[in-house]
């Protein structure tokens, strides 16, 4: 059972690193700088990045050890998500393709606006 359970895991990697290079591909296209790293030729492990504009960034780095979603605004983490609750972050950021919002080049600043 267990051996299952490993081979069903590294799949899971490497279709979620497949799904990584081609959201950046795509990103790309429609304007943002985004980036996903692999290393090795066993897709066992990405580094993705994307900028959504003025210093506002995410990472989102997946390997045999976990799944970890970065939220970075002015170099001040916003937010950190791991597992299941950063795959659930990839679909809000898939939904900025899905219906082509466009990237921000300036967020204004707002009063209320607090980080973490």
């Amino acid at each position: 059972m267990f051996l299952r359970l490993a081979e069903q895991h590294r799949q899971f990697v490497q279709d979620l690193v497949m799904n990584l290079q081609a959201l950046a591909i795509v990103l790309e296209r429609r304007g943002y700088l985004a980036s996903c790293y692999t290393c090795g030729g066993q897709m066992n492990s990405a580094s993705f990045m994307v900028s959504l504009g003025d210093n506002h960034l995410i990472r989102f780095l997946v390997s045999d050890y976990g799944i970890t979603w970065t939220e970075m605004r002015d170099d001040r983490e916003l937010m950190k998500l791991e597992g299941a609750e950063a795959i659930n972050q990839l679909h809000e950021l898939e939904n900025l393709v899905k219906y082509q919002i466009k990237p921000v080049e300036h967020y204004p600043p707002l009063a209320s606006e607090s980080y973490c």
